[in-house]
């Protein structure tokens, strides 16, 4: 999961970037409410956590915005100000959730989690593409009733390509999803993981194809 985050404190946006990444979730974390607009624009990500007091444009704008262009982003809003009238606020304006500061990081990780599952429309948290399995509560593969061991890289490319199975991806977008922006890792590095992936999935009934032009897409071999 790749999710943008939009906190101009920096002891809070700090921590909660090492925190996610920490837990697998990769974080591009901005400070002010234009980078956070421009950045919807120009990249792809999973789910968007928003403060509402900003510099340069507020939450709320940005909010706004996203949804104008018909982005349809799940964004949960982070906020000091937890009253009636700012969840409705946030609701109608098109937020999908809320959560009132302070507030413990396995709530806010259990929630982005369920926000991503509803957008794809997995009711389960458990993502599975024939025989391979990711099971979210383990953070661990299963393959063909087996746990699969992987190093953390190969595990984060495997899981980019399983949570869009069936869809090809760029060595680009699996390189956004996976390696943070402080990373100095080219785009010929994704080629490596998914080497190393394919032999280990080798004859047992999923496979990493190459579409020309398109990227890698994961799928379950017939029959």
């Amino acid at each position: 999961m790749r999710i943008l985050l939009v906190e101009d404190e920096h002891t809070l946006g700090t921590w909660l970037s090492k925190a996610l990444e920490h837990a697998g979730i990769q974080v591009e974390w901005v400070d002010d409410g234009r980078l956070a607009d421009r950045a919807l624009q120009q990249r792809e990500h999973d789910a968007l956590v928003l403060d509402l007091g900003l510099p340069g444009m507020d939450g709320h704008t940005v909010l706004q915005r996203l949804r104008e262009r018909d982005q349809r982003l799940p964004a949960l809003i982070l906020t000091a100000r937890d009253s009636l009238g700012e969840r409705v606020a946030s609701l109608n304006e098109g937020a999908d959730d809320f959560l009132a500061k302070p507030f413990a990081l396995a709530e806010l990780e259990a929630r982005l989690h369920a926000l991503v599952r509803r957008a794809r429309g997995v009711e389960h948290p458990r993502l599975a593409c024939g025989p391979l399995a990711y099971d979210g509560a383990r953070r661990q593969f299963v393959l063909q009733g087996e746990a699969l061991p992987l190093s953390p890289r190969e595990a984060a490319v495997l899981r980019v390509l399983l949570q869009r199975s069936g869809e090809p991806l760029s060595k680009q977008q699996i390189l956004e999803r996976v390696f943070s922006d402080d990373d100095d890792v080219h785009p010929e590095a994704v080629e490596v993981f998914v080497y190393r992936l394919r032999k280990r999935l080798d004859g047992t009934g999923v496979r990493i194809v190459t579409l020309r032009g398109l990227g890698y897409m994961l799928e379950a071999e017939a029959g």
